[in-house]
């Protein structure tokens, strides 16, 4: 009657609910007996031989008062009356001394010991409880509950969108993975040869890279189910839940054969094992156990292949790793020019923009993005454009939009004081001018006193090409950049006026510095020698204070090259923050033409917000003809 077993738990709940409202009104209907006259007046009432007649049942007697008159003469009818009997031994003696015609009735009450409808529904309630307790245990023995059934998505072929041409600025890894879907697309040609497909394809890359993506798009390409969870799926609190889930899954996907299981972030639960409670027994681990079992019992052809993807393959297991598992390890790195140009133009189709918005030029602005980074830069210039009621996204609103995400929103609206505004103008001077002189320096694409993020004014700087390593000339370069701003202050307002604008300055030269020395092998007296970086790589206290040594040099040619420099050129220095307090950003070509010499004319950004930038009181400008000279 009922196919589903839950129909059977709400029929039962419904039964034993009635059974308990039955029960409890018929309790209080048997409660509901007027009780007018107490014991102690009954007893009086027998001893005045005022009680005409009395019938016992149970612990209730039952009778009637007789006739009497009032004073004034008048007859008064006696009336029936109902009263509780407590312990009174002599009670019959009583009424039998005061001549109380007497009857005794043994009825079964329901507070007497007879069986009654009451009790059986009593019975049948305990007898429902015992019953649901018992369809519970089996229930929970054969997870009828899903306790153990992991959040897993299906998608069937005809769900499967995503193609390799979606898939944009990881071309090799797509050439990696384009065996995988021969293989799901005719697994026969393989087999004839006896080659094996791997088991397990491991993706490997920063977020936002195009891993997820990549997995579906060989899904799509394939034609095969796919299936997608994630590595959190697998971990829970109780003993064996996560097993079971591993078991469901494979179970589920063996029986689509051929098809795809997609793991997300499996460095949930791929961690290294040994390092949990108990020594490493914890569920977790016998969670990776499961895993290790199900991907290693697989046939030769199958025809199940498992996709992960995670961004920390440094914390995976070993066994996890090994060929026969996860055999083929695929790197996606961020895009290069040609990839994200390609992206850009991808996301460029789904807005609407001006038609002379060059994607090469954006492009060319966003080395180290991802995709999802540029598929985010799009979207916060059509927000602007949007917010500033523009039909099109034209590209100074990607302009904006990149400088929002690398740089934060502008605080226009942050009160400063005169003399904070002017500090924070010859700070980032300091920068600009060490940026333009120094060597093998990025170049400057914007110099600006305008608060971002949590600095009060930065200069950003944007290389010309994709970079996959640095010299040694170019890391103290930038080393006395960073110095530049710390130094500006002392020449130009004195060491007792200097502020602490510049920890992040220090910060990142610091760390530069250092990775110069422990990691990069690029200090002349330590050598090239990797001494790690965590805490648990041990050193002697010797190569220690050897370390600090050489990075405090390092750090001190850094402060006297950029001090060098800035002492060389304080006029061009002084031209420089000049205009940064008239026009709050300078662009990288009019910081250039600043430092040359060069008369330009210095125009308001069209692509700024309107919103005036808010100052506690008015700061003294300099004079407008001579700075647009300058």
């Amino acid at each position: 009657m009922f196919k589903n077993w839950k129909n059977w738990y709400v029929l039962v709940l419904i039964v034993l609910l009635f059974s308990l409202i039955s029960n409890d009104s018929l309790k209080k209907e048997e409660k509901v007996i007027e009780n007018n006259m107490i014991f102690s007046d009954f007893i009086k009432n027998v001893k005045d031989k005022k009680i005409e007649s009395v019938v016992i049942k149970g612990e209730i007697v039952e009778g009637k008062l007789k006739d009497s008159k009032t004073k004034d003469g008048k007859e008064v009818k006696g009336e029936n009356f109902t009263s509780k009997v407590v312990l009174y031994p002599k009670l019959l003696e009583t009424l039998e001394e005061n001549n109380v015609p007497t009857e005794v009735k043994i009825e079964p009450l329901a507070s007497g010991s007879g069986f009654s409808f009451i009790k059986i529904v009593d019975i049948l309630g305990s007898v429902l409880w015992i019953v649901i307790l018992v369809l519970l245990f089996k229930s929970m023995k054969g997870d009828k509950f899903g306790i153990a059934k992991t959040n897993i998505k299906m998608f069937t072929p005809d769900m499967q969108k995503v193609r390799f041409s979606d898939v944009l600025g990881i071309d090799e890894a797509k050439q990696d993975v384009a065996e995988i879907v021969d293989f799901l697309r005719d697994s026969k040609k393989y087999s004839r040869l006896g080659a094996k497909i791997p088991k397990g394809v491991l993706l490997v890359g920063p977020p936002g890279t195009g891993k997820t993506l990549l997995a579906k798009a060989i899904a799509g390409e394939a034609g095969v189910p796919f299936f997608s969870t994630s590595g959190s799926e697998f971990v829970e609190m109780f003993v064996g839940v996560g097993a079971s889930r591993v078991r469901s899954l494979f179970e589920q996907a063996t029986k689509s054969a051929p098809c795809l299981v997609f793991i997300d972030e499996i460095d949930a639960v791929g961690r290294h094992r040994g390092s949990g409670y108990g020594g490493g027994n914890d569920e977790r681990e016998q969670t990776l156990n499961q895993l290790l079992v199900e991907m290693d019992g697989f046939a030769i052809n199958k025809g199940v292949i498992v996709i992960a993807a995670t961004n920390r393959v440094d914390v995976l297991d070993d066994a996890l790793l090994r060929p026969g598992r996860f055999d083929r390890q695929v790197f996606i790195d961020l895009p290069d020019l040609k990839g994200r140009e390609a992206i850009l133009k991808k996301y460029m189709n789904e807005v609407n923009i001006l038609s002379d918005v060059n994607p090469l030029n954006i492009a060319r602005g966003t080395p180290g993005f991802s995709g999802a980074d540029l598929a985010n830069l799009v979207n916060e210039a059509a927000l602007i454009a949007a917010r500033r009621n523009r039909k099109q996204i034209s590209e100074n609103d990607f302009e904006y939009a990149r400088d929002k995400i690398l740089m934060g929103a502008e605080k226009k609206s942050k009160t400063m004081s005169p003399d904070e505004i002017k500090n924070t103008a010859y700070h980032e001077a300091g920068h600009a001018l060490c940026a333009v002189l120094l060597p093998e320096v990025d170049p400057i694409h914007k110099a600006t006193i305008i608060p971002r993020g949590q600095s009060l004014g930065l200069v950003q700087k944007l290389p010309e090409r994709d970079k996959v390593s640095v010299n040694i000339t170019e890391i103290k370069s930038d080393i006395a950049v960073a110095m530049a701003g710390r130094i500006c202050e002392e020449i130009f307002f004195g060491k007792d006026k200097v502020t602490t604008g510049a920890s992040a300055d220090i910060k990142m030269a610091t760390e530069y510095a250092r990775n110069a020395v422990i990691k990069w092998g690029l200090s002349d007296k330590i050598g090239p020698v990797f001494y790690g970086t965590d805490e648990n790589y041990k050193i002697s206290e010797t190569t220690a204070r050897e370390i600090d040594q050489e990075v405090k040099k390092m750090l001190d040619d850094g402060y006297k090259l950029a001090k060098s420099t800035i002492t060389k050129n304080k006029s061009k220095v002084e031209k420089i923050a000049k205009a940064l307090l008239e026009f709050e950003t300078l662009t990288g070509d009019e910081v250039r033409a600043i430092v040359k010499g060069d008369k330009i004319t210095i125009k308001k950004k069209d692509y700024e917000e309107k919103t005036p930038f808010l100052r506690s009181s008015s700061v003294p400008l300099t004079d407008k003809k001579q700075t647009k000279k300058d």
